[in-house]
């Protein structure tokens, strides 16, 4: 917080689409956020409605909606109308087949158009559309499959061979699997089925509470926590995506978020469309010189990308910008974990502007807090609240929840409840769900702080979840994994900091009697945690342990884990059983 404020430039001049943000939030409500869209005859929505055909109907069926970049950098562009018969298109496959209103359609996928137009067209026939992270092993993909119901995958060849084909037999609600580039036993290839199908389709009218969105985040105890989102979400995506990322129709808008994750779908297919912004999909992975090249070609308006890749670029230095002209672009912002003030400063130097922080959750399903075009920028600060948003600092005591309101006190940082995008529930969890709730507040999980500014100040998270690069990783399921192995009697899962993806995995392993720690063994063991987890998921680095912190009831102390590998207070220790680390 000692980092000097950067001034924000006069927005009456700059176009922002907020140009004071006290007396637009004193004026704010829901109800004028909801009427910016526009709905379906008596009181129904659809949000395939919102992002693609209303656009269509009002004339502006010829723009350009997603301009797809490919691996080798060819490129295939589709207009609003495209997007429209296409996802009618897909919306009729999902009839055809046997799926209907409330089934749940998975993808996994990177990023080609197959899944924009899967995620759209699944919304549009009234089911429920749940992205799953390609770098996922199989494991992963199971308990998520497993706990959702997943009735219908949309894959590729060479993903379902090496993640899926082993899991058909222990997933007896999924019924089908639509590959999008090739052919396999109990499958069905995609494209003929889109060929032969008409491009014409009644949308399915939804209820504003029935489910529109399951998305998955990762616990530190037991499995992976289903977060359902309902049609209702859409004024949330698109008021978010208006205030706090200033999007105008006919932004041309890089969002780099993965679609397997909230952020690729809220931010890289909701948001944006339901703006009507024409959006840059990249399937390559990060690249200095190419991001620097497609924010120049593309002439890139707002950009939307994440700490690590923010960092990554610093590393590269200032002269992989030179001789590029990013004078189209007018908005830059970070999401998925805290970014530090060096980054803010150094977008401001580099880029003649600063990344705007901003904070959410899956659970959240938008942008709570933020950073915006009309106002001054802190360095290392999440921001403040969106207009319609009360977010304060809280203590839970056994009275519940109760609001710190002196600046600067730590405590838990809490939303009032009744957004439009809040979760929910999670799925089949009744009450994991009700315990995030106290006195009126959802309950995030992170530790805050807020200024007599109310600018809001992240501390740490309340659990034991590790964010490495952007992605949330559960100790749990790591652990879990590491104990399938026939050498392993335990294992404890932590973060621990690393310069550019934020946190990485590390985990600590205790062995049966009978197996003696070696080089070969590690390796062994970080082979079976990326086939069972993914590359994004295992742990970059495994240590052994003659046993693990534990406390007399049996449970591994992840918090005294972390705190003897950076050297911090170890805090309480009564509980602790005896051990010999």
């Amino acid at each position: 917080m000692k980092t000097p404020t950067i001034v924000k430039p006069d927005t009456a001049k700059s176009g922002a689409n907020m140009t004071d943000y006290d007396a637009f939030r004193a004026d704010f409500s829901w109800d004028d956020a909801r009427a910016l869209i526009d709905g379906l005859p008596d009181g129904k929505l659809n949000i395939c409605h919102e992002a693609i055909d209303r656009h269509v109907a009002a004339g502006h069926g010829d723009q350009l909606a997603l301009r797809w970049i490919d691996k080798a950098g060819n490129r295939t562009d589709f207009t609003y109308a495209e997007m429209q018969r296409q996802t009618n298109k897909f919306a009729n496959v999902l009839r055809a087949r046997g799926l209907q209103k409330g089934d749940r359609v998975y993808s996994l996928h990177g990023r080609v158009p197959e899944l924009y137009i899967a995620a759209l067209g699944t919304i549009k026939a009234g089911c429920v559309f749940c992205p799953l992270f390609s770098a996922f092993g199989p494991e992963p993909i199971h308990s998520r499959l497993e706990i959702g119901g997943g009735n219908a995958v949309v894959t590729s060849a060479r993903l379902y061979k090496r993640k899926l084909k082993g899991l058909r037999d222990r997933l007896p609600a999924l019924r089908e699997v639509f590959l999008t580039d090739g052919e396999a036993e109990d499958c069905v290839h995609l494209a003929p089925l889109m060929d032969a199908a008409s491009d014409a389709f009644d949308i399915e009218p939804m209820d504003p509470e029935e489910t529109a969105l399951l998305h998955f985040t990762s616990g530190t105890t037991g499995k992976p926590k289903g977060v359902v989102h309902v049609h209702a979400a859409v004024a949330a995506h698109h008021t978010t995506g208006r205030l706090a990322l200033d999007l105008h129709p006919g932004d041309t808008y890089w969002c780099t978020a993965d679609p397997g994750w909230v952020t690729g779908t809220s931010y890289g297919i909701i948001a944006p469309l339901t703006n009507r912004v024409s959006m840059i999909i990249d399937e390559a992975e990060f690249d200095v010189d190419r991001w620097y090249d497609t924010l120049e070609r593309e002439k890139v308006n707002v950009w939307y990308t994440a700490p690590t890749a923010i960092r990554m670029l610093m590393k590269a230095g200032a002269g992989a910008m030179e001789g590029h002209d990013f004078s189209n672009l007018r908005f830059m912002a970070s999401v998925g974990e805290p970014l530090n003030p060096e980054a803010v400063v150094w977008g401001n130097e580099n880029f003649g502007m600063p990344f705007h922080d901003n904070w959410w959750q899956t659970e959240t399903g938008g942008i709570m807090i933020a950073n915006y075009a009309c106002a001054d920028v802190k360095p290392g600060s999440m921001g403040r609240p969106m207009p319609g948003i009360q977010a304060g600092v809280v203590e839970v005591t056994d009275e519940g929840a109760h609001e710190l309101t002196e600046p600067l006190a730590m405590g838990e940082l809490a939303l009032r409840a009744g957004w439009p995008s809040m979760m929910r529930m999670y799925l089949n969890q009744e009450e994991r769900y009700n315990k995030c709730f106290s006195n009126g507040w959802y309950l995030t999980g992170d530790q805050a702080m807020r200024d007599s500014d109310g600018y809001f100040w992240f501390v740490g998270r309340s659990d034991d979840l590790i964010k490495s690069a952007g992605h949330l990783i559960g100790p749990f399921e790591v652990e879990s994994a590491l104990m399938e192995h026939a050498a392993v009697a335990e294992a404890g899962v932590i973060g621990v900091p690393e310069e550019t993806a934020g946190e990485i995995v590390k985990a600590f392993v205790a062995l049966k009697p009978g197996n003696e720690p070696s080089d070969d063994l590690l390796l062994d063991l970080m082979g079976h945690a990326r086939k069972k987890l993914g590359p994004a998921v295992a742990p970059k680095s495994i240590e052994f342990r003659t046993n693990l912190p534990k406390t007399r009831s049996g449970k591994i102390m992840r918090r005294l884990l972390k705190a003897r590998e950076l050297g911090l207070p170890e805090g309480d220790i009564s509980t602790l059983e005896s051990d010999e680390s």
